[in-house]
């Protein structure tokens, strides 16, 4: 399978920025076993900005200029950080940082999914953030959620799965309803179902379950299935491929025409 794997900062970082060195650990080493079983994976990371901002030691900030020195100084610590993980399970990294106007332009995009297919091809696994270091309000992607539906969509990938802090899709909002219940699988998305959605997350991401619903939307109309999963525990993986019970599962409609090597 060719699968994209977004992982929020939430799961990456400790609240004040620092990294949550058991929680990546983990993932990394699951990762890598997936990969060693024969699928092509993808990882669309944020934490930049977080870990910038842990690693300078200051609040996190509103301005849009103190946020891209941030996510400058926090993206090399977390590829470094990435790099020498997956190194110690043989596999090679590559990095790619993209804005909305990679997506924009066909000339961008077709250079975008070249060098995505030709890492894949060549065994490597691409680490995808948005550029934050340049992006503005203008040009921003705005979430990684959107980010990894995007590059699910035209990579033609099988499986899209956003881990987060959440379990998946619920009623009611679990934090504040004792009797909301998570929702296993979604058929369709509705505007009944999109009403259930609320505003950001936790305090280190900026996306909820609202940019979670738009990437499944834009995921499932290209054909790629998508699921919504806690990412406290890598291992939740292993499940969502065995077809397990675990978070949120949103059927894929038929797969249109879209170019894939």
């Amino acid at each position: 399978m060719r699968i994209v794997v977004k992982v929020g900062s939430s799961t990456l970082a400790h609240p004040g920025g620092r990294l949550n060195i058991r929680h990546t650990e983990h993932l990394v080493k699951v990762l890598s076993d997936l990969k060693n079983a024969g699928h092509e994976l993808v990882l669309v990371s944020s934490g930049a900005i977080s870990m910038g901002v842990g690693k300078l030691g200051i609040p996190r900030p509103a301005d849009m200029p103190t946020q891209q020195a941030a996510a400058a100084v926090g993206q090399c610590e977390l590829m470094y950080t990435y790099d020498r993980l997956f190194s110690t399970y043989n596999h090679t990294v590559g990095q790619m940082l993209f804005t909305r106007e990679d997506f924009s332009h066909a000339d961008r995009l077709m250079n975008l999914q070249n060098t995505l297919y030709r890492l894949l091809q060549m065994g490597v696994l691409p680490i995808v953030n948005e550029n934050d270091s340049l992006a503005t309000d203008e040009i921003a992607l705005g979430d990684n959620d959107t980010l990894s539906a995007l590059v699910a969509k035209y990579i033609g990938a099988d499986l899209l799965i956003l881990l987060s802090d959440i379990d998946g899709l619920y009623t009611a909002d679990p934090r504040t309803d004792p009797a909301a219940e998570l929702i296993p699988r979604v058929e369709a998305i509705t505007p009944a179902l999109e009403a259930l959605a609320g505003g950001a997350g936790s305090a280190q991401g900026t996306g909820g379950m609202a940019t979670k619903l738009t990437a499944a939307k834009l995921a499932t109309a290209a054909g790629v299935e998508m699921v919504i999963a806690n990412g406290a525990d890598a291992d939740i993986l292993y499940d969502i491929l065995a077809g397990r019970p675990a978070g949120t599962r949103f059927a894929a409609r038929p797969r249109t025409a879209l170019y894939r090597q």
